[in-house]
């Protein structure tokens, strides 16, 4: 499959392996070492390597169900009226996307006529919408207002569940945004918020709520953003690591970045990857080379940080870390496409695993199905990573991260809408997934093979084929616990229509990312340990800090033998 480059500013790439060793714990008379000196230590985050459920006590999970369903395309909305560059879930189960405001007309207007200057020209004027509120349920659309351009820019969830977007473009490299969810509540933007240029960045929420935003085009810092606040003190950081990974043709934005269990975060940027002390700029570890190609924008691979598993009473040992890193394209892949005669190179097929707590560790690297580039990777409430979208892969895939080398990865039903350039996806708290946006051109464009791309769609993954319903959990959320508290133990009250033991069944976290360019920025999913079971109700134990788990809104689910409730709105602080 061939893959089509375009000039960065408005670039459609087309797309285009992991075995992971259980890592070994050291635990010393300090305590366990953790990201220090050039050891990280011996955490463990995600799964441990295997194909079956943990074992507790004397008894052994009964093996996963299984089902022949590939999953299910839903037209959820024909046309939203802005295609979804940018995409954030809120907490009350509606959708925030947005696009470009400097490029010309969306396919929906303000009723009543609100108009903005244009920053290029005061004297014109532009009355369209570039920014939505989208229902997930019933689909209906309500235009947002932005003064200026969120354009290639970053964002999360504050603790309160604010979005805090930041960066964009133009006259808005320096812009933070918040917004609220409610009926009628607008972003409110500072166009001169941040300390230094943010277009293309990547954001992450740290342990005590704060932001870090890190890179951007040609600006080779990273700055620690407060939530709510739209000024603030600048704290700014120098990172010449940013500046050894650029390409000619930069191939490191949009780093990927995950918060550790020590507080330190991951940063991935183009090939190399390194664990950096957020609040002092020291490099503590520089982790090995990924070959093969380039990872990040424009040579856009996937990426997500594999579930961390807890324990009932939150110990270090029992954690274990592993990223996963897939597809992208070869360096020079962008320069060939840019310039005539225009060569479009084939995207990567590989998929690469990196265990961040085991000494020495090198990366471990598989065949996908197929080539990916700017695709999405998201955490399914089961632990299991969906790859879709893609540039212009139509064919979803499913990566099991706890089945054995070789029997890892599961092809799905396709869909029949090209996902390119500039869409995004989301998990919902029904468990489906929404697939929007899409536009591999400088305007909306509709007359051509790959359009712009207005359709919203629902994909149910194999999980929810309708024969699984009979093992389907379902959550009480008018007795269960959804304030939680740190490392304190609370109730989920649910109901199963059949005999199950505490070892089938999971608790799993997810707070909702910012997706935008194949990177679902602070994307985790915790699997909580669990305390008692008592057949209709279960006892588990909150995440131990804000190191492992931000605080913020989570959905949660209750999983039987991989088979997912619809899910619950939960708050930690």
């Amino acid at each position: 499959m061939s893959i089509l480059f375009k000039a960065l500013l408005f670039l459609p790439i087309i797309f285009l392996g992991t075995n992971a060793t259980i890592p070994t714990t050291k635990v010393t008379e300090e305590g366990i070492e953790f990201g220090i000196g050039n050891n990280f230590g011996s955490f463990q985050f995600g799964f441990a390597d295997g194909s079956h459920q943990p074992l507790i006590g004397n008894k052994v999970g009964q093996p996963d169900f299984e089902t022949d369903f590939k999953g299910k395309w839903e037209l959820h909305s024909k046309n939203a009226g802005v295609s979804a560059m940018q995409l954030q879930l809120m907490h009350n189960n509606k959708a925030v996307w947005f696009d470009t405001t400097n490029l010309g007309p969306s396919a929906l207007e303000f009723d009543p006529p609100f108009c903005r200057p244009l920053p290029s020209n005061a004297s014109l004027t532009d009355c369209f919408a570039h920014a939505v509120e989208y229902d997930t349920q019933i689909a209906s659309v309500r235009p947002l207002k932005f003064m200026y351009d969120p354009w290639c820019s970053s964002g999360g969830l504050a603790a309160n569940g604010d979005l805090i977007n930041t960066g964009g473009a133009i006259e808005a490299e320096r812009a933070i945004r918040i917004f609220t969810p409610c009926d009628n509540c607008e972003f409110l933007e500072n166009v001169a918020g941040l300390a230094d240029n943010r277009w293309y960045a990547s954001q992450h929420t740290l342990e005590d709520g704060n932001f870090v935003v890190i890179g951007g085009r040609n600006v080779f810092t990273y700055e620690i953003v407060p939530p709510n606040q739209l000024q603030f003190q600048p704290r700014l950081f120098p990172l010449p690591f940013l500046q050894e990974t650029r390409d000619e043709k930069e191939n490191n934005l949009y780093p990927f970045v995950y918060l550790l269990p020590d507080g330190n975060i991951f940063l991935f940027a183009n090939s190399k990857s390194i664990i950096l002390k957020p609040y002092t700029g020291e490099i503590i570890r520089r982790l090995p080379d990924l070959p093969g190609g380039s990872r990040n924008y424009p040579a856009s691979g996937m990426s997500v940080l594999l579930p961390l598993q807890l324990s009932a009473d939150n110990a270090a040992e029992n954690l274990n870390v592993e990223v996963l890193v897939c597809g992208g394209n070869t360096l020079d892949a962008f320069k060939f496409a840019e310039n005539e005669p225009r060569k479009f190179l084939p995207a990567l097929d590989d998929c690469n695993r990196l265990s961040l707590t085991q000494e020495n560790a090198q990366w471990d690297t598989e065949t996908m199905p197929s080539r990916r580039v700017m695709g999405d990777s998201l955490l399914l409430p089961t632990g299991d990573v969906l790859m879709l979208n893609d540039d212009a892969n139509f064919t979803p895939t499913l990566y099991y991260p706890r089945r054995e080398k070789g029997k890892r990865f599961k092809e799905l039903k396709p869909t029949k809408i090209a996902r390119m350039y500039h869409s995004s996806s989301a998990l919902l708290i029904d468990a489906k997934i929404l697939v929007t946006g899409s536009n591999p051109h400088q305007f909306y464009t509709f007359d051509v093979k790959y359009p712009t791309e207005l359709r919203v769609e629902k994909f149910l993954p194999p999980y929810l084929d309708a024969d699984l319903d009979k093992h389907r959990p379902a959550i009480d959320e008018d007795k269960s616990d959804k304030e939680l508290k740190y490392g304190q133990q609370f109730v989920v009250y649910f109901g199963l229509d059949e005999d199950a033991d505490q070892v089938d069944i999971k608790v799993t976290m997810y707070p909702p990312p910012f997706t935008t360019h194949g990177f679902s920025q602070g994307q985790r999913l915790l699997v909580l340990g669990l305390k008692e079971f008592n057949g209709d109700q279960i006892t588990a134990v909150a995440p131990p800090s804000g190191k492992i788990a931000p605080p913020g809104y989570y959905m949660l689910f209750v999983v039987h033998r991989s088979v997912p409730s619809r899910g619950m709105w939960v708050h930690i602080a």
